[in-house]
């Protein structure tokens, strides 16, 4: 891995071993975004031998190993959820765990709404709708288009003096994205599978990116599954927003919102206050054993 000094100087870096074996079971002890101590040999290789204090970080369900995790990035101001509704199109699923564990790792999440450029009058109403729901779940979202330009500038103003994490499927525009905002960062972009209108990896590791404008952004490979990691089933309705605004209306203070009688969720989920596919993958959530979560549409 690359440690990047504060003099601008990078370094191709090893991890000490001791780290493999403290603190969080990860696939990865160190994380883009990680701030570490580091000395260098005479082959002008470093060797990391200390990992400071992080001030957050956000973790998901490693694939490979079930009971580990792998660590995204730390020390992260924000996170941007790349979004498509075609080519390809990000399931609602998806969307609510990648929220939910923001919301766990007290990070602010914003949905970005990719493509637009292609959308025609169906999906403008698809969008228009979904906007709605997360708006009333009291998340912010931007609707840009890396072909035409559209609302780029507004974007480039969220990620100014912000570390931001950009995460999303493959395929969805995240490198196009980062290409808009910042030509030199030169980012390869790739097509769709005529199969399965999938998007093919081309970003293959995380990495910290400093743009232009005075942003750095934390690009990552493209997720195709999100399993939650180290939650407690008591604790996922307080990582929905518009739930947590409601357990107060609760008749009993353990309620689960899922058959007590006098559920101020259950109310509002009947009442339209609460969306009900929103309320569904909550279900989805705590009925999973190990919250091995994969993305469904």
């Amino acid at each position: 891995m690359n440690v990047l000094t504060e003099s601008g100087e990078l370094y191709e870096c090893k991890i000490k071993g001791k780290f493999r074996i403290k603190g969080i079971r990860s696939t990865n002890p160190v994380a883009v975004g990680d701030v570490v101590d580091f000395r260098v040999d005479r082959n002008h290789t470093g060797l990391i031998t200390g990992i400071r204090e992080r001030r957050n970080y956000i973790i998901r369900k490693s694939t490979k190993l079930s009971k580990a995790s792998h660590m995204i990035a730390a020390n992260i101001d924000q996170a941007f959820l790349i979004v498509t509704l075609v080519l390809p199109r990000t399931s609602r699923g998806f969307i609510d765990r990648f929220l939910v564990t923001a919301e766990a790792y007290h990070i602010p999440a914003t949905l970005i709404f990719n493509k637009i450029d292609l959308y025609d009058e169906k999906l403008h109403r698809q969008h228009h709708d979904l906007q709605k729901v997360y708006d009333a779940a009291g998340y912010e979202s931007i609707s840009v288009s890396a072909i035409s330009g559209e609302n780029l500038d507004l974007l480039k103003e969220k990620l100014r003096a912000k570390v931001t994490l950009m995460a999303g499927h493959s395929g969805v525009g995240k490198s196009a994205l980062i290409n808009s905002l910042d030509p030199k960062q030169d980012r390869k972009t790739g097509e769709i599978s005529d199969v399965h209108n999938k998007g093919k990896h081309t970003t293959t590791f995380a990495e910290m990116l400093k743009m232009g404008f005075g942003a750095e952004i934390i690009d990552t490979p493209g997720i195709k599954e999100f399993g939650l990691y180290d939650f407690d089933k008591q604790e996922v309705a307080e990582r929905f927003p518009e739930m947590r605004e409601r357990m107060h209306e609760c008749r009993f203070h353990n309620c689960t919102h899922v058959h007590e009688p006098g559920c101020g969720v259950k109310a509002a989920v009947d009442s339209g206050e609460i969306d009900n596919v929103r309320y569904q993958n909550y279900l989805s959530i705590i009925n999973d054993e190990y919250f091995d979560i994969k993305e469904w549409d």
